[in-house]
């Protein structure tokens, strides 16, 4: 038996007349997450600094007659992360959702990591998103409401050998997302975060390609696969619109069951 979906329902989910700023915009999850609110109605700012990798989203999005700009940004450099917000204010006016989802990792035990690897681990993927969240928000503000969704990762609660400082990072993710909640909801803008598992991207493909460390993910993984950048775009719609007005200050582990399981990482450390 067919029914019609109610419109109702669907206009919940829509992003239609939105704006959203994504950093990392040019990756393989952020790039995919932006098409898809693309797709949902969404206006998109891309930010990076990886112009090509966000040229081919923005191309992708445009043929698929979406709106984009793309933004190059330093999340290392205060003065670009402001530049960001105003590009994007000047040419849609508004931002209703900000997503962070800029990250970078090397992996280093803690006997072997340098000052200059920590230094960058912590400045783009939590000093970058801090701030990126603060600016922003100065803006959500005069309109009280908005919607920040930071990526946050497994890490966050579960360590890997050679992700000490990654899982600091994201740890510290974890911790802003919950007072942004808490000190914002009376602007109202919720805030919170995605805890991607393990997702084969370009950049986890070293791990993947690897027969003993792939093995010994996907014997953690309830699902029994690696996910995907797509496997994360239903969290982030949800996210993103209206169905979300009530949620706030939250961490949801999309991770193929990895968590729920609670075996223990024994890879070692990288030297």
């Amino acid at each position: 038996m067919s029914r019609d979906i109610s419109k109702k329902l669907l206009e919940l989910f829509s992003l239609e007349n939105k704006v959203v700023l994504i950093t990392g915009g040019g990756g393989a999850i952020g790039g995919e997450m932006a098409k898809s609110l693309s797709q949902a109605g969404a206006a998109i700012a891309l930010s990076d600094v990886d112009l090509n990798g966000m040229q081919k989203i923005a191309d992708e999005i445009i043929k698929d007659d979406g709106e984009v700009i793309s933004i190059e940004t330093d999340l290392l450099n205060l003065d670009s992360i402001h530049s960001c917000v105003e590009k994007t204010m000047e040419r849609f006016d508004k931002i209703d959702v900000l997503i962070n989802c800029a990250g970078i990792n090397k992996r280093m035990g803690c006997l072997y990591a340098d000052e200059q690897t920590f230094d960058r681990i912590i400045g783009v993927n939590l000093k970058g998103m801090y701030f990126m969240s603060q600016e922003t928000a100065k803006h959500m503000i005069q309109r009280r409401k908005g919607s920040i969704i930071n990526v946050c990762s497994y890490n966050a609660v579960m360590m890997l050998g050679g992700n000490g400082i990654y899982g600091a990072s994201k740890s510290g993710v974890a911790a802003i997302t919950r007072a942004q909640a808490i000190e914002w909801a009376k602007y109202g803008i919720r805030s919170n975060a995605i805890s991607p598992g393990h997702i084969s991207t370009p950049l986890t493909a070293p791990l993947w390609n690897d027969p003993v460390r792939s093995k010994y993910m996907l014997d953690r993984i309830a699902m029994a696969r690696p996910g995907t950048p797509q496997d994360l775009i239903g969290m982030t719609i949800l996210l993103a619109s209206d169905a979300s007005a009530y949620m706030s200050g939250m961490l949801y582990h999309v991770d193929g069951g990895c968590l729920a399981g609670g075996q223990p990482w024994n890879i070692d450390e990288p030297k």
